[in-house]
């Protein structure tokens, strides 16, 4: 939801509910879900509390919207590799990765937004943890097939083995334990996709 417009001047013109979640989104990345409250997205939101109750009926609600609008962007990511490279599934596979890498400017002062919020939603009932788990089992399902048609030997090794290099990456450069974390990332999953024989035709 970021915008080269200034904050004040963006959110005046966003609709209600876009304001709630602009502000949700900004407060739950810099401060953590559970120590931000709903009047702290009220007032950020330059709006109520009761308004805030009459678009999500409880805050877990809110958390998982606004999760579900992150998942959304990563979904739109596998959508735009496949669209841009039509029928080579190892470009699609790079371009993820790639994806990947030039978010992790970003993650490295910020986190990534589902490591943070499963750290602080421990019980697996929550609205918000069943969002996330949804989308990596989705995310998991379009990278296996993708590993399929490109010809990998074991597809779904691959595609572990592919999330464990863009995941640990995302860890890696928050924590800081890693340098030149985007480069090495794309080396580590072109090594994987080196398995195959070529692009499925």
């Amino acid at each position: 939801m970021g915008s080269t417009v200034s904050r004040p001047g963006r959110v005046a013109k966003l609709p209600p509910r876009e304001r709630i979640l602009d502000a949700a989104e900004e407060l739950f990345q810099r401060e953590g879900i559970s120590r931000v409250g709903v009047q702290a997205i009220a007032e950020r939101a330059e709006t109520t509390k009761m308004a805030i109750y009459r678009h999500f009926e409880t805050k877990d609600a809110l958390v998982a919207e606004w999760l579900r609008i992150v998942a959304a962007d990563y979904q739109a990511a596998f959508d735009r590799v496949e669209a841009d490279h039509p029928g080579r599934p190892r470009e699609q596979i790079l371009g993820l990765a790639r994806f990947i890498a030039e978010g992790l400017p970003r993650l490295s002062y910020r986190g990534c937004p589902f490591v943070n919020s499963l750290a602080e939603l421990p019980d697996r009932a929550h609205p918000a943890r069943r969002v996330i788990e949804e989308h990596k089992a989705r995310q998991a399902r379009r990278l296996t097939a993708m590993c399929a048609e490109a010809g990998l030997p074991d597809p779904v090794q691959a595609a572990a083995e592919i999330t464990f290099v863009l995941e640990g990456a995302q860890v890696s450069v928050q924590n800081g334990s890693v340098d030149r974390a985007g480069e090495r990332l794309l080396r580590g999953v072109g090594r994987i996709l080196d398995d195959a024989p070529g692009d499925a035709v």
